[in-house]
């Protein structure tokens, strides 16, 4: 965020934004919304937030192990199938947009996700698309420090 601290209505708008959709109530539970954030940080090569959110995603699955390979490769990575439709959209929204299609909202349907929950994985990925272009646009660069603590 201090990054954007030049612009302090935007980073508010931001974090109002942030806080609303990983912390806000919802059927999506907050361990797939971190594995949300930690494969399309990866797929985006994005440093801070990949291991920022990886850090998150290993206070549930406690196995650094495990992180680890999804964090390598998170579209080959094995899930339980409701999971792995979640990831392949939010990879298919962050490299090709343009041919996300009715069937893959269907898709999403079909695994048990509702309108509401196929809105904030969508508002998710897109989310960590834009951030990560924050980021990396701007040279972020970070701590060891800036990337733990993460509150759950």
């Amino acid at each position: 965020m201090k990054i954007q601290s030049l612009n302090p209505r935007a980073m508010i708008a931001h974090l109002n934004l942030y806080i609303g959709i990983m912390f806000g109530r919802a059927k999506i539970t907050r361990e797939e919304r971190e594995m949300l954030a930690t494969a399309i940080s990866s797929v985006n090569q994005c440093d801070y937030c990949k291991i920022h959110h990886g850090e998150a995603l290993n206070h549930y699955w406690k196995d650094k192990a495990r992180v680890v390979g999804f964090v390598n490769d998170p579209e080959m990575f094995e899930l339980p199938e409701k999971q792995r439709k979640m990831i392949d959209y939010a990879i298919k929204l962050t490299k090709q947009p343009h041919k996300v299609s009715k069937e893959d909202i269907e898709t999403l349907r079909k695994v048990g996700f509702s309108d509401d929950d196929i809105l904030l994985i969508n508002m998710i990925a897109s989310y960590f698309n834009f951030v990560n272009r924050i980021a990396l646009g701007l040279g972020v660069e970070f701590s060891e420090e800036e990337v733990s603590g993460y509150k759950y």
